[in-house]
């Protein structure tokens, strides 16, 4: 997968409309972005992820001999078009948010810059990789707000929408805050923890459970974690369990990361029980883990009711982000260069439905926060060149609802660009960080979230609003284009 030539993984459209640009000698210069409209899951923000892949998919980006002998074979591309496809490569711009980041909608998660052919050819690929990956992200981070500081491990491999989704997913859960995964790849391919129990067939291929349980803790004494359910939870699973931490410790053994699995019944009770059964028999600090279809809404649950779980396996409601199996990022024109003046003429993209009209420019993110809590107040999204002064007053408004203002006081908020320049002219300038230290940096991103933004139901909305002079310009060319309507 890591060294897959994904050129083609496009729309057979993007190929189609790169040659007609060809052939009409079109090779202007244009912005493209790739935001989404609304929240995952409900969910209050996303979590971006996928840039690395991104990145690794430029830098790949070529036709093979093999790529341009099919292409010639469906009948519909002509020879000199096949033939510029030989040297192709991307010399653009591309401008991304960080992974990590939290975002909210309409916000440009990746700015493409580049001739049009080579704008158009990015477009699936890109939106295929972020959108499954800022999914992803994006439901596991509920799923940890849900565990109110408990671990949760990534266990969705095997219900997994294939081998891609099962690796790339595992990778966007540690992003989201997973402490660990089960999949022994993304283990390896972007050095992340990996953790695991065993599983009820164990179990049952011992003549008794007693048996199963002391082989395994024979074999690993400083990662004995028991699954209990195999045939009676707390009959025979947890006194077992018991019996043999006694004898570890009879031995000397020092018991570390030792506890027990639940993976069905009433997790409620049974952990309530078992945690009394343990505690009992002096095992006060072993862990009490479970899986079993879990999700954000029965965590919640679960937490409420006073559940002695601590540590929680999540697999196929996370992997798949079942709820809400896909994330609706899209990518749009917003501008076409002007090479008589060198700037920027926007573009904008009309529709019968208010929330899909595009906002049009060369655009960049601000976010501002409150100097005193760190916390995110709001995001304006203005043109490149608009500067602000954090002394001075700043008065943003909704740009639908535009008789909601705001007017934050100078020298009460600081302001930080978003995005980052990742490629320039086709050469790569930015070095993806490590996955683990991207979790951290989304954990600390999570933390500029208000409490009511990070509530599972209802959360309260981050506005997200334009400068002046977009909102300007956006009117402007929502008015020509109206003028021009009624002329037809």
């Amino acid at each position: 997968m890591s060294t897959l030539n994904l050129t083609l993984l496009t729309d057979l459209y993007e190929l189609t409309m790169m040659q007609g640009y060809f052939e009409s000698g079109s090779s202007e210069i244009v912005i493209f972005d790739a935001f989404y409209r609304k929240n995952p899951c409900d969910n209050g923000y996303a979590v971006a992820a996928g840039l690395d892949q991104v990145i690794d998919y430029i830098r790949n980006l070529h036709f093979s001999k093999e790529d341009i002998a099919y292409l010639d074979s469906l009948g519909i591309f002509h020879a000199p078009f096949l033939e510029y496809l030989r040297d192709f490569h991307f010399e653009g711009d591309i401008w991304a948010v960080p992974e990590g980041t939290v975002v909210f909608p309409h916000e440009p998660l990746v700015k493409v810059i580049a001739p049009i052919m080579q704008a158009q050819l990015v477009e699936t690929a890109i939106l295929n990789i972020v959108n499954h990956q800022s999914l992803i992200a994006t439901k596991t981070a509920r799923v940890v707000q849900a565990a109110r500081g408990d671990g949760i491990m990534e266990f969705g491999l095997r219900r997994a929408q294939g081998p891609d989704a099962g690796v790339y997913g595992a990778r966007a859960a540690m992003i989201g805050g997973c402490i660990g995964t089960s999949n022994v790849l993304t283990g390896q391919m972007f050095d992340v923890p990996v953790k695991g129990t065993h599983a009820h067939s164990w179990i049952m291929s011992f003549p008794d459970e007693y048996t199963a349980f002391k082989k395994y803790s024979e074999l690993y004494p400083d990662a004995c974690l028991l699954l209990v359910d195999t045939y009676d939870t707390l009959r025979s699973g947890v006194p077992n369990a018991i019996r043999v931490f006694q004898e570890m410790r009879a031995e000397g053994k020092k018991l570390t990361g030792y506890g027990i699995r639940l993976d069905s019944g009433d997790l409620a009770y049974m952990s309530k029980q078992a945690r009394r059964m343990l505690d009992e028999a002096g095992f006060t600090d072993a862990v009490i883990s479970a899986s079993s279809d879990l999700d954000e809404y029965l965590i919640d649950s679960l937490k409420t009711q006073g559940a002695a779980i601590t540590s929680w396996g999540v697999g196929t409601n996370m992997i798949t982000s079942k709820d809400c199996p896909a994330f609706g990022g899209v990518y749009k024109l917003s501008a076409v260069l002007d090479e008589t003046t060198g700037k920027f003429i926007p573009k904008i993209k009309l529709s019968e439905n208010s929330e899909k009209i595009t906002n049009p420019g060369n655009k960049k993110i601000l976010r501002i926060y409150d100097r005193e809590t760190g916390k995110i107040r709001a995001d304006l999204i203005c043109l490149v060149e608009e500067e602000y002064d954090e002394t001075k007053d700043l008065v943003i408004f909704s740009p639908v609802e535009t008789w909601k203002k705001t007017k934050i006081k100078g020298g009460s908020y600081t302001i930080r660009e978003l995005l980052v320049p990742v490629f320039l002219n086709g050469n790569c300038v930015y070095t993806s960080p490590s996955v683990m230290k991207i979790r951290d940096y989304c954990s600390r991103e999570k933390d500029t979230l208000w409490e009511e933004t990070r509530r599972l139901a209802n959360p309260h909305e981050v506005y997200v609003d334009l400068s002046d002079e977009l909102f300007r310009i956006k009117s402007e060319l929502l008015e020509q284009m109206g003028r021009q309507a009624l002329s037809l």
